[in-house]
């Protein structure tokens, strides 16, 4: 189990469940692409093997810090032995220059899972970061990301996006029923769309009733015109069905003076009048996010958490002192 490698004050926030993803596997895939089939060739001809080092990690940038908890994990599958200690935890803001860890035990271990610990930990990071800043701005409305994530990462960037203040859209095509664009074009129209799912839903029995109609699948269906988001409510007023959620494509209309234009956004919500919850998607930045939050929709999605990541600055070195110093020198400490 994911816990059994976690200490209790590093995991604030746990990583989305997934029924086949396995984390391990992924930092055990990273570790051999870095190392290939010799090891550190570096270490293994310059680090004394029985050679024992402290090394600390430093933020470079300001932001918010994500990836301890997973740290943690390559650390001890790397070497159990290695001892971790932090200042911080997941979630938590850091300034440039602050120590906010350290690992010590054997130096050619530290030095074998640093590159791969770093990674993870700065794209996480930025994630968050992001994250947190589209999460405040878009308030009340929640902030989603989306599946376009790096290959094979997908968990750990939604596990970043949960440690910004963010929320998991769903985790893959196994979980939730979203009709779009080219499922509406190859079904003949949102109608025909919407009542093959409810088909499918009652035919396999992904759905349960609990107190009132509930289902254990969450069905949505993306819509791009005023039109098609009458005809998806029309159709649901007429028809016991299992939509949840109306998601409002593309109705965020970016103007010239790089304002934008919500009113298609708003007569769609108002279209819906809380019957569905609502999702808007498209031109969402971190600029417009406050805007569209204020027009009443549920949530808020944006691939850009995940798909144009900038990594945050964080480095771990034995001679904290010098690399301050050079960090001073050029900006980053």
């Amino acid at each position: 189990m994911i816990g059994d490698f976690l200490t209790e004050a590093c995991m604030v926030k746990p990583p989305p469940s997934h029924p086949t993803y396995d984390l391990k596997g992924i930092i055990k895939l990273a570790l051999e692409e870095d190392c290939g089939d010799r090891g550190d060739v570096t270490s293994l001809a310059t680090v004394p093997d029985d050679l024992e080092t402290e090394a600390h990690f430093l933020a470079k940038e300001d932001g918010v810090v994500a990836g301890i908890a997973l740290a943690e994990m390559i650390f001890n599958q790397v070497d159990p032995s290695l001892k971790v200690e932090w200042t911080q935890k997941d979630g938590d803001y850091v300034h440039k220059g602050l120590k906010l860890g350290k690992v010590y035990g054997r130096a050619q271990k530290i030095v074998v899972a640093e590159r791969v610990v770093l990674n993870f930990m700065q794209r996480m990071s930025g994630i968050a970061t992001l994250t947190k800043a589209m999460a405040d701005a878009a308030y009340p409305a929640s902030i989603l990301e989306t599946r376009k994530t790096a290959p094979c990462l997908r968990l750990v960037d939604k596990w970043a996006v949960l440690i910004g203040r963010g929320q998991n859209h769903r985790m893959g095509l196994f979980d939730m029923v979203l009709i779009k664009d080219n499922h509406v074009s190859i079904a003949g129209g949102i109608k025909n769309a919407l009542k093959s799912v409810d088909s499918y839903l009652r035919e396999t029995n992904l759905q349960m009733e609990v107190e009132r109609w509930y289902f254990l699948f969450f069905f949505q269906i993306e819509t791009r015109t005023l039109e098609e988001v009458k005809e998806a409510v029309d159709y649901a007023s007429q028809t016991k069905s299992s939509l949840t959620r109306i998601m409002l494509d593309n109705m965020v209309v970016p103007l010239p003076n790089g304002d934008i234009d919500v009113t298609m956004l708003k007569e769609a919500v108002a279209l819906i009048d809380g019957r569905f919850e609502t999702e808007a998607s498209g031109n969402v930045t971190l600029e417009t996010v406050h805007k569209i939050g204020q027009t009443g929709v549920t949530f808020i999605s944006s691939g850009a958490l995940t798909h144009s990541v900038k990594s945050l600055d964080i480095s771990l070195k034995i001679d904290t002192e010098l690399a301050l110093q050079v960090g001073r020198r050029t900006n980053r400490a």
